[in-house]
């Protein structure tokens, strides 16, 4: 299958390295504002975000947080623990269900937040809301049906570049 599955025609081939460059470009900005939070921070990207997403000081729930993040909630926790060790953010007990935790960002996670640039996914969710409902729509499910083909279903996406700095495992304990 192939480069000739698409690329039957100069057209189908063309529109294929847009899509491509379309996509090379979106890793591209997310790897270079994460390079640049590394060196700047030592924060990943995804830090970087989350982190703004909880700039309000209010506590929010993780559900709450991956809602504000576009992402799913296991995804978000992960980045909340490599956030929570490193005391950029904190929890306490929801006050409504005492069940449930409320993440808050802390005074040092604030300086952070105000010492980062403006995070990259935060321009693309911009841009995307530039777009017509309908072209977001069409873009959603284009994109959904093109990852399903080459990659299938399995976990919830994780954020980009978050494999950086902070993590919580040490070497040797699992």
């Amino acid at each position: 299958m192939g480069y000739h599955a698409i690329a039957r025609t100069p057209a189908e081939a063309g529109i294929a390295r847009r899509v491509m460059d379309a996509i090379r470009r979106i890793v591209q900005m997310l790897r270079l504002f994460d390079i640049e939070t590394q060196k700047k921070l030592g924060l990943s990207a995804a830090q970087v975000f989350v982190l703004q997403k909880l700039g309000d000081g209010k506590g929010v729930s993780v559900n709450e947080l991956a809602r504000r993040t576009h992402t799913h909630q296991s995804s978000v926790s992960v980045v909340v623990q490599k956030l929570l060790a490193r005391g950029l953010v904190g929890r306490d007990r929801s006050a409504k269900d005492g069940r449930q935790w409320c993440i808050f960002i802390t005074k040092r996670g604030k300086a952070f937040v105000g010492a980062a640039p403006m995070p990259a996914q935060e321009r693309l969710i911009e841009a995307l809301g530039k777009l017509t409902p309908m072209t977001r729509k069409n873009l959603a499910v284009g994109l959904e049906k093109w990852v399903a083909q080459a990659a299938g279903t399995g976990a919830p996406p994780m954020f980009a570049f978050d494999h950086a700095a902070g993590s919580t495992r040490r070497k040797g304990k699992r």
